[in-house]
């Protein structure tokens, strides 16, 4: 009898859950840390996804676009970094048929179908732990930063029908997210603005005020500080925008890493 990690949602035809990953520094594609052992852990725990579809705050640009290729390309899209981070490779194949759908339940929104992009280590990262066998079919639905911040939200719920045919849906970013005010010590102390914003995004998160957090900017200046650009912000949006009525949330991570950088993650369902 095959264990329950190892069964497929779409079989029973049952919802798939629904991941918000705060992926963080590259280095956790080679570190090992609380963070990615908490990432392996829930792997362990998921079931089997048909396909991957991936929201990554590291896609961020004019139009919506779905990678459809057959084997995507792994993108070291950082720079300064140790050799052995580039020599890693998370060889998934792709999910052409996936990339098809998607466009067809966001018809409408002009999705553009891409065959350059790849997996981004907004992706591969999280991914690279969470299924560490690179096994799942995966692809990426870009960020449109022409679009407010509502619209992505209401992307997001127009997804729901992927949940129950077997597509795990995960939105990586991380709030906070400052770089300008990035410490390079990991276990740096956190600022007080980052652990109260993030505190805050919990507590939203847990009273189902989604309007608030697609009204982030009214938030004030903790919001301004963890919020400086939305790439990092919209893909928790995606998620949040799947939970269905009878869902729960749960952060399978918390935690501040490099002072300004929330690592917090969480599973709906």
């Amino acid at each position: 009898m095959k264990k329950d990690s190892e069964r497929t949602a779409a079989a029973a035809g049952a919802r798939m859950p629904v991941l918000f990953v705060g992926h963080g520094n590259p280095m956790n594609a080679i570190e090992d840390n609380a963070y990615v052992r908490a990432w392996r852990a829930q792997g362990r725990l998921l079931p089997r996804p048909k396909a991957i579809l991936c929201i990554s705050a590291h896609w961020f640009g004019r139009g919506s676009w779905v990678h459809g290729a057959e084997r995507p390309r792994t993108i070291y899209d950082f720079y300064g970094f140790p050799p052995e981070l580039y020599r890693q490779r998370y060889g998934c194949p792709g999910a052409p048929e996936l990339a098809e759908r998607v466009r067809g339940l966001l018809k409408g929104a002009r999705v553009g179908w891409d065959l350059d992009w790849g997996v981004d280590h907004g992706c591969w990262v999280p991914l690279m732990h969470l299924f560490p066998d690179a096994g799942v079919p995966v692809c990426q639905l870009s960020l449109d930063y022409t679009k407010p911040t509502r619209a992505h939200y209401e992307l997001g719920r127009r997804l729901a029908p992927l949940r129950r045919e077997g597509v795990l849906i995960v939105g990586s970013g991380n709030v906070p997210h400052n770089l300008g005010m990035f410490d390079f010590e990991r276990d740096a102390d956190p600022f007080p603005w980052a652990v109260r914003f993030d505190e805050k995004v919990k507590r939203l998160i847990l009273d189902r005020d989604h309007e608030a957090l697609i009204e982030y900017e009214k938030l004030g200046r903790d919001a301004e500080l963890s919020i400086p650009t939305p790439d990092h912000f919209w893909p928790l949006l995606y998620a949040l925008a799947l939970q269905e009525p009878d869902e729960q949330v749960e952060f399978f991570v918390e935690g501040i890493a490099h002072a300004s950088v929330s690592m917090r993650s969480l599973r709906i369902g």
